[in-house]
């Protein structure tokens, strides 16, 4: 991986080993590395130094990591992947709620850590180009035609569907909570309405997905909600 200038990534963390793994390990992929050992310095080193991308744990000695996610995205849209040891379903629902785009616990595999966060950066390019022709794999989708095309070939998807997969399209490597979706498809009034979802989502994988209950393109989260990966880049 090679890059002209390097991409800032801030690390917040408490623990100093921690932050010498992940710093060594980034550093030999050509990434700058900026440290912030509490919740406080990472919301300053974030608005003075303007990181393209965050790791973030939730346990911090000053203020929770979740209330940090909802401190920066006051002011900044740079993808936020959580680093953290809490498992719980409910904390990785809050924190994608909040703003984070990715959940990875401890202890965890450096290599996927970093798959995730190219993944997280593709994404923010995505959201920084509204009218490009976003791309995972052989599906295609031309934002301003409103065309879906998968091995060059137009796929007929509802309203309903086309909303979902640009959505997630947009969204790509990051985790979508089932709350996120169903307000951003259907509206705020339906965010409990998980079978709406399902069966959209099944729809959506019959036309997509080669193997529909094998999917390479939508991937289940399992009691959080999905994501969507390019299945030629891993995630």
């Amino acid at each position: 991986m090679t890059h002209n200038l390097k991409t800032k990534v801030l690390i917040v963390d408490d623990e100093p080993q921690i932050r010498k793994i992940l710093t060594i390990s980034l550093v030999s992929e050509y990434y700058e590395i900026i440290e912030a050992y509490n919740g406080n310095e990472a919301i300053r080193l974030a608005a003075i130094r303007n990181p393209e991308i965050i790791i973030l744990d939730l346990g911090l000695p000053d203020i929770d990591g979740l209330d940090v996610i909802k401190e920066i995205r006051e002011f900044s849209k740079s993808p936020i992947i959580v680093l953290s040891v809490r498992s719980d379903e409910k904390d990785k629902i809050q924190a994608l709620d909040l703003g984070a785009n990715d959940y990875v616990t401890k202890p965890f595999n450096i290599r996927e850590l970093m798959a995730r966060m190219r993944s997280a950066l593709r994404d923010r390019i995505h959201t920084d180009t509204p009218n490009a022709i976003l791309e995972a794999g052989d599906l295609k989708l031309d934002l301003s035609k409103r065309i879906v095309t998968l091995h060059d070939k137009k796929l007929n998807l509802s309203p309903k569907e086309y909303y979902l997969l640009s959505f997630f399209m947009k969204n790509i490597g990051s985790v979508i909570t089932h709350a996120q979706l169903l307000k951003e498809v259907w509206g705020p009034s339906y965010t409990k309405e998980h079978q709406y979802l399902r069966v959209y989502m099944g729809s959506l994988r019959q036309k997509i997905e080669a193997e529909p209950h094998c999917p390479k393109y939508l991937l289940t989260e399992s009691g959080v909600g999905y994501r969507m990966v390019d299945p030629t880049q891993g995630y």
